[in-house]
């Protein structure tokens, strides 16, 4: 797939960027692999996806981050330590854990249940508040983060082992 020449316009004065460009659109995928703390607790991963920018090549396209769990979730904020002792805070007043979940009630749930299943209702339900995933642009090889922005996983659950998939579509720089 080519990219074409024809003009971009600039929305709102924003920076028009158009890379024309005989190189194909390609593909890269790798997983990263983390053991989390109790939740709710937020794991700063933007070096690592960052790793994974340069690993592949790419220079121009989309990055998606995407948290393979229903209780551990992607998000763009902030890396100061009050604000995410404030964000912690406020997904345990939304969903506390000490709270009645029905989704808790081993003796009347039937679906999707594990032999070590916990009661982890708070958790899904913090989850809804927050996503699985985030997409960054790639420009000149460089994840297009705003100043304070990075890339956290947040465990929601009790400490175990996460999987983090990080997907490039985009097309090599040089």
């Amino acid at each position: 797939m080519l990219i074409g020449s024809a003009p971009v316009a600039s929305v709102g004065g924003g920076v028009t960027r158009h890379i024309p460009s005989d190189k194909p659109f390609t593909f890269w995928q790798q997983d990263l692999k983390y053991r989390t703390g109790q939740g709710p607790c937020f794991r700063d991963i933007t070096e690592d996806v960052r790793e994974v920018v340069r690993d592949s090549g790419l220079w121009w396209g989309q990055v998606t981050i995407f948290s393979n769990h229903t209780t551990a979730a992607i998000r763009l904020q902030e890396h100061e330590p009050l604000l995410i002792e404030d964000l912690c805070a406020m997904l345990e007043r939304l969903a506390p854990p000490e709270a009645d979940y029905r989704h808790n009630d081993f003796s009347v749930r039937t679906v999707n249940m594990h032999p070590d299943e916990s009661p982890n209702g708070h958790s899904h339900c913090q989850h809804l508040m927050l996503s699985t995933s985030e997409t960054v642009p790639l420009v000149n090889g460089a994840l297009q983060l705003g100043e304070w922005q990075s890339i956290f996983l947040i465990e929601l659950d009790h400490p175990r082992d996460r999987r983090v998939t990080v997907n490039i579509l985009g097309i090599p720089g040089g």
